[in-house]
């Protein structure tokens, strides 16, 4: 039995700027597509291709943060593989629902006999209550595997063996705890990515949605630092990793 104690992150698609070459934009310093995406969208509204400021990228996406005009942040779309994560986790991420996509794993079509489970972190670390929460979830996914077995018998009558199959799972997942682990794929604008993060990865945010957010969100400081930079990760006193931002709901 798989047990995740962190959830793993993969970002998988990333935004391509194709600038055209009639509204060429004099760029300064380095960024990557996304974030040059962000900022040509943002000249475009005031025709200042020609930079009068001359200001980097990562110092004109500052300013549009610090101004609070996030539109331009949701041409940049950036999309990850979140695993590792318990299904009741992902039952609070897809709650945010403007500018997100999801695609996650159906425990209807895919057998959970060799499912993973997601230990809360509020049990890591104290070897009595994590003995007790993995012999809890022993026991169901056994049960599991015990319903699969018995509802494939039942409808033995079913001649579609992939519609049997899935006649079993159906019923016998509902055994499963909410800390089945599930996959899931998550698209996202930036800007509803910074709304996601800034409600989730604080203080305030349960545990392990918080633990996903600030993982999703060191992803995508590595990927598009100037659209994230203001995004602090620290230790709080509960001794977990929360993140705060300077500029609020961008």
């Amino acid at each position: 039995m798989e047990i995740f104690r962190a959830p793993l992150i993969t970002l998988i698609a990333r935004p391509e700027f194709l600038e055209p070459a009639h509204l060429r934009v004099q760029w300064q310093g380095d960024a990557s597509s996304g974030e040059r995406l962000a900022e040509f969208a943002g000249r475009v509204c005031y025709m200042s291709q020609h930079n009068p400021a001359s200001r980097s990228t990562a110092e004109y996406l500052e300013n549009i943060k610090k101004q609070g005009h996030g539109s331009v942040l949701e041409h940049a779309v950036y999309v990850l593989l979140i695993e590792g994560i318990s299904r009741s986790c992902s039952h609070e991420l897809v709650r945010h629902r403007a500018g997100f996509g999801y695609s996650q794993l159906s425990q209807r079509y895919v057998d959970e006999s060799h499912a993973a489970f997601v230990m809360p972190p509020a049990i890591l670390g104290d070897a009595k209550l994590e003995a007790e929460w993995q012999a809890q979830v022993a026991d169901a996914q056994a049960a599991y595997v015990r319903a699969v077995e018995a509802l494939m018998q039942r409808y033995e009558w079913v001649s579609d063996k992939v519609h049997r199959r899935k006649m079993a799972r159906e019923a016998a997942r509902s055994v499963l705890p909410n800390a089945t682990e599930v996959k899931i794929v998550v698209s996202g604008n930036a800007r509803a990515w910074r709304t996601m993060l800034e409600l989730r990865a604080g203080e305030g945010a349960e545990l392990e949605i918080r633990r996903m957010a600030v993982a999703c969100l060191q992803v995508l400081q590595r990927e598009a630092p100037a659209l994230f930079s203001d995004f602090e990760i620290y230790v709080a006193d509960d001794r977990q990793e929360a993140a705060r931002v300077a500029y609020h709901k961008v």
